[in-house]
């Protein structure tokens, strides 16, 4: 079976969402191993990465991008938003927080509810666009989105930088004609 019609029986079957998880670790260990989590282990980044290709699984459209690429931009965006939690302006006084004295209580959380929405938002955003796009628009895109340099998603995709420019340029068009339209 194809990653698309495994999919397609992940949803309903759960031998079949258990053989993508495990087909799909490595990618997430590899996408966690280039990112620090302040304050956290790698474990828990690659839980989050876990939760991103999850969220790839359930909200993967056919048409567009391949399953691939497609849980691969989730996944990193997934852990790329929990590094950036983690060392943001807001979160910077608990990072660098010596205890003097330990406190058992409950730690603050973020509300998990508005997590979810907005990690499915971007997913919606993500399935859409990905549907517009040609796959190597779409790649190139969802990494520049992410602040990837354009020499370097030219260097991930095996293009020259002008033809990742030149993509960049016709994904922009594309982008601004769907919202124009309104979809």
């Amino acid at each position: 079976m194809t990653d698309e019609e495994l999919v397609v029986s992940a949803r309903v079957d759960a031998s079949a969402m258990d053989g993508l998880l495990k087909k799909y670790t490595p990618m997430v260990k590899g996408i966690c191993a280039r990112f620090f989590l302040h304050g956290g282990e790698s474990e828990d980044l690659e839980q989050e990465g876990m939760v991103g290709l999850y969220s790839a699984i359930n909200t993967f459209g056919a048409g567009g991008a391949n399953f691939s690429s497609y849980a691969y931009s989730c996944i990193r965006n997934a852990v790329l938003d929990a590094v950036k939690k983690s060392t943001g302006a807001k979160h910077s006084a608990l990072n660098d927080f010596v205890p003097i004295v330990e406190i058992k209580s409950e730690p603050y959380s973020v509300n998990p509810e508005d997590e979810v929405i907005k990690s499915e938002q971007r997913s919606e955003f993500l399935l859409k666009i990905s549907k517009i796009l040609s796959s190597m628009e779409f790649k190139a895109m969802v990494m520049r989105l992410d602040g990837v340099s354009v020499a370097d998603i030219a260097v991930a995709l095996g293009k020259k930088p002008r033809s990742v420019t030149n993509a960049l340029n016709r994904a922009k068009t594309k982008l601004e004609d769907m919202y124009r339209e309104g979809n």
